[in-house]
């Protein structure tokens, strides 16, 4: 049997500083074979040269170029137009412009994708190694101190986009949803997948180098202190106002959830209908929770609250 051929999807925005390092990585990759997709979404750069130039010297239709006349839509609906044109029986991998991918990524995602039932939606993530603009290491992501799965998706995304693969079940089912206004693609496909009833896979094993700068769309904070001192900082407004338009997208979307999922999410969208008692219900039977402990007294008090 032939390996499975692997989507990357790449958008572009403004890129051209770190871009031509990321491309270079992926002629590194050791393992299956891979065919890139990209959209430039509207950048003022060189970014679209760049990747133009660097098809120019691939193989004919190793690089497919997405982008349209619609400018910049932003990364969530610029990743997710390249989600949907990408062939829906391939595995997909969500590339960021600015990392660098170290040579077994591809091959560590699809091993650990290949033990899932090819029918069950399946998401695949791993570690980071974070550097700084220079490339120079700063340390590893956090490790997962609790499960993924859902409704603790809603609290919290714990698959970052970089380190992304879906199956083809994945990519199917992502494609058919209707996400909603101010989410991300990354915490989209978590929330899809997981509500759905499917797999997350975590690797241990960092699989890029994630560049930190001034200019990420998404950042890492360096401990879990810190990140619990943004959130305090962000207060509850932002927080809940994203809480709220994941579930109420979910809701619209039955088709999309398991029963267990949608027993969950009725609970959830009680409680923050009709008041503490049922708030408080949901709290304790629904695993509403995040990946520390001082970061979930804060979810529940935002919770209860909001």
């Amino acid at each position: 049997m032939k390996p499975p051929r692997v989507a990357i999807l790449l958008s572009t925005w403004n890129g051209a500083a770190y871009l031509p390092e990321q491309l270079d990585s992926f002629l590194g990759l050791a393992g299956p074979a891979w065919r890139l997709y990209w959209r430039d979404d509207g950048s003022a750069d060189g970014s679209a040269g760049i990747i133009s130039a660097f098809a120019a010297a691939q193989p004919e239709s190793r690089v497919v170029d997405c982008s349209d006349n619609r400018g910049h839509i932003g990364i969530t609906a610029s990743f997710l137009t390249l989600l949907r044109r990408a062939p829906q029986d391939s595995l997909v991998a969500f590339a960021d412009q600015d990392d660098v991918w170290l040579p077994d990524k591809l091959a560590r995602g699809v091993a650990a994708l290949s033990r899932v039932d090819a029918k069950a939606p399946a998401l695949y993530c791993a570690r980071q190694s974070l550097v700084d603009a220079a490339l120079q290491p700063i340390g590893l992501s956090a490790r997962l101190l609790e499960p993924p799965g859902f409704p603790q998706a809603l609290t919290q995304n714990i698959a970052t986009g970089c380190t992304v693969m879906l199956n083809a079940a994945a990519v199917r089912l992502i494609a058919a949803s209707r996400e909603p206004a101010g989410t991300l693609h990354d915490w989209w496909a978590y929330l899809v997948v997981t509500a759905a009833g499917g797999r997350v896979l975590m690797d241990e094993k960092p699989t890029v180098l994630y560049r930190q700068h001034r200019q990420n769309a998404v950042g890492v904070p360096l401990s879990p202190g810190k990140r619990a001192l943004a959130a305090v900082r962000r207060g509850p407004g932002v927080f809940m106002r994203t809480f709220r338009q994941h579930t109420s997208a979910l809701s619209a979307q039955p088709e999309l959830l398991s029963p267990e999922a949608r027993e969950a999410l009725n609970m959830i969208l009680a409680g923050l209908s009709d008041g503490t008692a049922l708030r408080l219900r949901a709290l304790r039977h629904t695993g509403l929770r995040r990946q520390n402990f001082a970061e979930t007294q804060l979810f529940r008090l935002w919770y209860l609250l909001g």
